[in-house]
């Protein structure tokens, strides 16, 4: 049991059967009436955030997060098979839970499982991967304007604005919350 007094942001509890995580918490004591804490909850299965006032004395029960490190192995049809790094078993998680930024993971990049009371309900990938650029247009002499982008395909198929100097076969470096090209692969 956690109480509401001892909310830290990152804590995940139960509450009317959901699991949250305090995203952001303040305890005010006014200067008439009780003190109470105001928060900022996010359901962690659906990403809902709500902010949400409790006395301190308010009880809930913990929600124990699992989070593992895992391997991606491949996909067949909505199935997509990662590999467990510790007991080398294949689990099976279907397309619906991995989320759009998924598609700027490879085969054999490790990924965070989330999982509550076995069932996994978020799939996080790297928050960097390096890809090749497949396909794009070619950049021309002279054409140095700054911040100008085009578009380009990479290896995974995913399509992401690159600037113009970027050819066909580079490798770059992306950021998968926002998936946006931060620079040059260095290697």
């Amino acid at each position: 049991m956690i109480s509401a007094g001892d909310f830290r942001n990152g804590v995940t509890f139960e509450m009317d059967g959901k699991v949250m995580q305090v995203v952001e918490f303040q305890h005010v004591k006014p200067g008439k009436g009780a003190a109470f804490v105001r928060t900022k909850i996010k359901n962690v299965i659906t990403g809902t955030v709500v902010e949400v006032s409790f006395s301190p004395s308010d009880k809930f029960e913990n929600a124990f997060v699992e989070r593992r490190e895992m391997e991606y192995s491949y996909n067949d049809g909505n199935l997509y098979y990662f590999m467990d790094l510790e007991t080398y078993e294949l689990e099976p998680i279907d397309h619906s839970l991995l989320g759009e930024n998924f598609k700027f993971v490879k085969e054999n990049m490790n990924c965070t499982i989330y999982s509550y009371k076995g069932k996994v309900y978020n799939v996080d990938p790297p928050n960097f991967v390096d890809l090749t650029v497949t396909a794009t247009d070619p950049g021309f002499k002279g054409d140095t304007a700054t911040n100008v982008m085009k578009p380009a395909t990479l290896e995974t198929g995913a399509e992401v604005k690159v600037p113009l100097f970027i050819d066909e076969g580079e490798k770059i470096r992306i950021d998968t919350r926002t998936g946006e090209y931060l620079e040059r692969a260095k290697g």
